[in-house]
């Protein structure tokens, strides 16, 4: 019996990843052949209503047990009319006088920018004090001083919560390894949401308002505070641990004086991001009665006021780079130690500087109004002359016509075929393909998580405003890749075209996602050619900067040999340098995805018929259920791809020795 036993368990057929990937292709194919040949079951085609489970309405009785059963909306009412609302309301009256006190006045923009300027110094020089200030300046000048201090009174509020709570949680998932497995898959799902998925609960909770706008920013910049301090506090050296332990320190002392100054450089870069993510939060939490830069700019989009709405974008994209710059020059800024008995106003000069920078101007604006606020009549405000350029500009004829032409190519000859295309597919033979490719790219794991997300995609009830989803994102990434990927490997060939295209890249990743449909609107309207266009240029920036990166990493000995054995520059980037990148292309790519998928909710603005517009009419209710069913769609769909794509990049990684 055990002779037997082993022969059969021989014989059985082992089947590799790429050919279980093969059948699931043949099966699809073979689906689909059936559902165009119309002989295919309904059912098998789209899952008939009765099958849909009640997700939306299970996650609505869970609410309602939250809200009401447990009183949880009490206590969130009560932080958001009293202790949020207050600190709000502080930052508001200081900053533009919302509210304003008797016997003060909003500090003026003279002031601050003087203030600015003099951080900017201290953290990076002339350069970073000329963006510092001269931001605020712009701002002023503008007549858009109001306004943008509307939306940084919310960060100034939002930024220290996600910073605090950030470093505690991940102070918390360093110390105990349970906790850590426990967070890091909500992490991941709370990084692929959509950011109308934060919105609403946060209206029902923290009511319609600046509090419910802070809190959605304060949630969606957490997660990138939590990892890095994790990752920092990890990363810290043995040696110095020991050396902590030998100087007698306690617990306490241990995190406070060893551990937290050792992780500074993780940690500031977690401050980065949360300042980053703050500021692109609260310009879209607009759609909320959030007031400031992003309800102007929402509001100049909506009338086509092309003129107005370039100047807040411009506004928006210098305090980006601004608020980016500062802190990154903060990140790699080292302290400064001082020896014993140097005076106070030697270790403290800028401080100094500021504060008589600051007294100087508070000063000066007593006698002078224009230093203390410039109103929109006394503004240097361009808007009406660049609406009207640009106008002229579009409608010159061979503008008009060139957009003309690509609209209609890409409208009817590709984008509505390929839209058509993949909603013909049958659910089942949709499923197959996505394992299929998961299988080939990321294994078995790959492949059964794929299964598993999109068969609950299926599940949802909205499986075809899914695929319209699929379609945009597919769309706009392969376009992407068409036009960035050639860019990029040219600028890759000189160190000064690569320092050039990365400091684009860098820029370009701290824009707001609301400024990229500026150009698609001005250019192509309200079409679905203008969503595509604005996910295609938000995509972009991953595509060229980990090309860019990967192309110029490629280990010098490996052309070396090439040039030597006598390979031709395009045999040399095909064969050489093109697959030892593939690995940090892979991450590009990855970025691009999640770009695009983030950047389809923001589109939903223009008009489409996917989930981002379903979400956004979930905003006019209280279809909380609803709004977090379509959310997770969009969230399993981008972790699909997350993680086959990052597990074919780690298996690459390791065929080439590059780990």
């Amino acid at each position: 019996m055990a002779i037997i036993s082993t022969n059969s368990s021989s014989a059985r057929i082992k089947l590799t990843n790429n050919q279980l990937a093969m059948c699931m292709l043949v099966f699809s194919v073979f689906v689909t052949i059936l559902q165009w040949s119309d002989v295919l079951p309904t059912a098998i085609h789209r899952l008939p209503a009765e099958w849909i489970p009640p997700f939306a309405n299970w996650m609505d009785a869970s609410f309602n047990f939250i809200r009401y059963t447990l009183g949880l909306e009490t206590l969130t009412r009560w932080f958001a009319e009293g202790p949020l609302q207050f600190l709000l309301d502080t930052t508001a009256n200081i900053l533009f006088g919302k509210r304003r006190w008797p016997n003060f006045e909003p500090i003026p923009w003279s002031s601050i920018a003087a203030v600015a300027a003099v951080i900017g110094y201290y953290l990076g020089g002339w350069r970073l004090s000329a963006l510092a200030g001269g931001t605020f300046v712009w701002t002023a000048l503008i007549g858009q001083w109001k306004i943008a201090m509307q939306t940084l009174s919310v960060i100034a509020v939002a930024v220290p919560f996600a910073f605090f709570v950030g470093l505690l949680l991940g102070i918390t998932a360093w110390k105990f390894a349970w906790f850590d497995r426990a967070i890091k898959p909500v992490l991941s799902v709370l990084q692929t949401l959509p950011f109308f998925t934060y919105l609403l609960p946060a209206v029902i909770f923290f009511k319609v308002g600046p509090t419910a706008g802070a809190v959605a920013t304060i949630v969606y910049a957490i997660p990138p505070m939590i990892l890095m301090t994790t990752l920092g506090l990890q990363k810290v050296s043995p040696e110095v641990v020991e050396a902590g332990k030998m100087a007698g320190c306690t617990k306490w002392q241990m995190l406070r004086h060893v551990y937290i100054p050792a992780a500074r450089t993780e940690i500031l870069v977690g401050v980065n991001q949360v300042i980053m993510l703050c500021l692109a939060m609260v310009v879209l939490t607009a759609f909320i009665g959030m007031p400031g830069l992003g309800a102007k700019l929402l509001a100049m989009m909506g009338s086509f006021k092309l003129g107005r709405s370039f100047e807040i974008g411009v506004t928006i994209v210098l305090v980006a780079v601004m608020l980016d710059r500062l802190s990154k020059a903060w990140v790699v800024k080292l302290p400064v130690h001082f020896e014993r008995g140097t005076p106070w106003w030697q270790r403290h000069k800028f401080l100094l500087f500021g504060i008589c920078a600051f007294v100087f101007f508070v000063i000066l604006s007593q006698f002078n109004e224009w230093f203390a606020e410039i109103g929109r009549r006394q503004s240097w405000s361009q808007s009406k002359s660049i609406d009207k350029g640009m106008k002229s500009a579009l409608a010159w004829p061979p503008v008009k016509e060139t957009t003309d032409v690509i609209r209609y190519v890409l409208n009817v000859k590709i984008l509505n075929p390929f839209r058509d295309f993949l909603l013909s597919i049958p659910t089942f033979g949709f499923i197959g393909f996505v394992v299929a490719g998961s299988l080939a790219l990321g294994g078995r794991k790959a492949g059964l998580y794929a299964a598993i997300f999109f068969g609950l995609v299926a599940f949802s009830g909205w499986w075809d405003r899914s695929v319209i989803t699929l379609y945009s994102v597919i769309s706009a990434v392969f376009l992407a890749a068409l036009l960035g990927l050639p860019l990029a490997i040219f600028a890759a060939r000189s160190e000064r075209a690569s320092r050039r295209i990365l400091l684009v890249c860098d820029t370009a990743q701290t824009f707001p996602s609301f400024i990229y449909l500026l150009p698609a609107i001005m250019l192509f309207g309200i079409t679905a050619t203008s969503v595509v266009f604005a996910i295609l240029i938000f995509v972009m920036v991953p595509l060229i900067r980990y090309t860019v990166e990967g192309l110029r990493n490629v280990p010098p000995e490996m052309t070396e040999a090439a040039d030597m054995s006598g390979a031709t520059k395009l045999q040399k980037l095909l064969k050489v340098e093109l697959p030892l990148a593939l690995p940090t292309m892979a991450v590009g790519f990855n970025q691009a995805i999640m770009f695009a998928f983030f950047m389809v909710i923001i589109a939903a603005f223009i008009g489409t018929q996917d989930l981002g517009q379903e979400l956004q009419k979930t905003l006019a209710g209280t279809d909380l259920g609803k709004n977090f069913v379509l959310g997770i769609c969009v969230s399993l769909m981008a972790l699909t791809f997350d993680m086959a794509i990052m597990s074919w990049s780690e298996k690459k990684k390791r065929a080439l020795g590059l780990n």
